[in-house]
């Protein structure tokens, strides 16, 4: 049987339906959610930044708040009416503190549901079982791009390399950024 509307998977290479999306550097904000970190202390803030940078994206605002659901929706909220995006790290974990999930999900229009499992996927092949734990997330605010990480090192390196960083040209493509 004929393959409908044209469409064959066997002559479509992988990841050819992007292939030719412009590439565009995007201006980001990061949000930090710890009640103990600085910006001397906050190694994650400063890798998500780093790894942002470094794709040729520009950190347009970066805040560390405390693990408080008002200031975390409130600092989310701002970055999407200013900013293509936030990355946000801390908090996304199931210790009683840990409230980044609560703030942020009520704020999105679309939760990118593969983004938490695929993080977990991954996490799960460096940390074991321990990577269930994790309940991070990203999803579309306002047609930008929200990301919850981590609040560990690690975690926000997987995350930036595997994840985030080698899909942003492709967001901003189908989110028109």
């Amino acid at each position: 049987m004929p393959p409908r509307h044209g469409y064959n998977p066997r002559q479509m290479a992988p990841h050819s339906h992007h292939s030719g999306a412009p590439s565009r550097n995007l201006r980001l904000a990061i949000v930090s959610a710890s009640d103990t970190r600085t910006e001397a202390t906050d190694e994650s803030g400063r890798l998500v930044r780093e790894h942002l940078t470094r794709a040729g994206h520009e950190v347009g605002h970066y805040e560390i708040v405390t693990d408080d659901p008002g200031q975390i929706r409130r600092a989310v909220a701002q970055a999407v009416s200013q900013f293509d995006g936030v990355v946000i790290t801390g908090g996304s974990g199931i210790a009683p503190r840990d409230s980044t999930i609560e703030a942020v999900r009520p704020l999105l229009d679309r939760e990118l549901e593969g983004f938490g499992e695929l993080f977990r996927m991954l996490s799960y092949q460096e940390i074991g079982s321990k990577a269930w734990l994790s309940r991070a997330l990203a999803g579309v605010s306002n047609g930008r791009l929200v990301v919850a990480l981590p609040g560990s090192p690690a975690a926000c390196r997987l995350a930036m390399e595997k994840l985030v960083v080698p899909e942003l040209g492709h967001i901003a493509h189908l989110l028109g950024l």
